[in-house]
């Protein structure tokens, strides 16, 4: 950890909504006048798309585990943690870009004059120097194994994390909606990824300071039915403090209003309410964290 290259990370597996996240702390950034430098979970996939098709499509056949994105065998763990604690260091690291769509491939291909596929990589380069922050938004930013650590060199360590039906079905009609899935392949994946999902995933979130959980009020029962996202407004959110000395709860609770006390740590706020909450608990976290680096 570094009080002079402060590391932020936000961590959830997908279709947790850590985009959603993502987007309150560039609002703050841009408030706060604060310049960040954004990596993306996707970038230390260790396969390209085609690559690990192949490799799902090898053990497949061969009656092995197929890897998944949430495990080891398609990341690279020590990459996250060696880029964590060199930013910490030094306030430089690498980073690169996946490639989602065609129209992320024609951008990239403009600007770097290559010839990127959808599910290939860009070029490792160096981050503009000058950053205040590092700000991390991925699924294994606070992942610890007998190998790597990586939550030992995050400042800011912030969970997303939706009930896991509620997870499944924001999975669900995001790759279908926009990634072009059927929804038996989404299915498909969910399954592949359920021990990964297990030992990998869920572990890092008694490593946060911060959890929030998205906790819906209408019936999730079934998932793989479910013709809707419920809304924000048809949801509780649990926000879950490692160390409630941290947290001034009498205050969010004048602030947010509805909200109550389920456990000494641990603060429930209606759903419409999560974006104002996470100003109010980040905000001066950040600005804290941002003003001891300049100072």
């Amino acid at each position: 950890m570094s009080k002079k290259h402060p590391v932020i990370v936000v961590t959830g597996s997908s279709g947790a909504g850590t985009t959603t996240v993502k987007r309150t702390f560039e609002q703050i950034f841009r408030r706060e006048s604060i310049e960040a430098a954004v990596l993306e979970g996707d970038s230390f996939h260790s396969l390209t798309r085609a690559e690990f098709k192949d490799a799902v499509e090898d053990a497949d056949k061969n009656n092995q585990r197929a890897p998944s994105h949430f495990g080891p065998e398609a990341n690279h763990f020590d990459k996250i943690e060696e880029t964590f604690r060199q930013y910490g260091e030094t306030g430089m690291c690498k980073r690169r870009y996946y490639v989602h769509s065609v129209a992320e491939a024609a951008e990239f291909n403009a600007r770097l004059g290559s010839k990127l596929q959808p599910g290939e990589f860009t070029p490792w380069e160096d981050i503009p120097a000058g950053s205040d922050i590092l700000f991390y938004e991925g699924l294994h930013g606070g992942v610890v194994t007998d190998k790597v650590n990586i939550a030992k060199y995050v400042d800011l360590l912030i969970g997303v994390v939706p009930i896991v039906n509620l997870e499944w079905i924001q999975k669900i009609h995001r790759d279908t909606a926009e990634r072009g899935y059927s929804a038996e392949a989404v299915t498909q994946t969910i399954l592949r990824r359920m021990r990964d999902y297990v030992e990998y995933i869920c572990p890092q979130f008694s490593n946060t300071d911060i959890n929030f959980q998205r906790v819906s009020t209408v019936d999730t029962s079934n998932p793989f039915v479910a013709r809707d996202i419920p809304t924000l407004d048809e949801s509780f959110v649990v926000i879950r403090y490692r160390d409630p000395a941290k947290a001034d709860f009498e205050y969010l609770l004048a602030m947010l209003k509805d909200s109550f006390m389920s456990r000494r740590n641990t603060i429930v706020v209606p759903g419409g309410k999560m974006g104002l909450a996470m100003e109010l608990i980040l905000s001066p976290l950040i600005k804290e964290m941002v003003a001891r680096r300049r100072d």
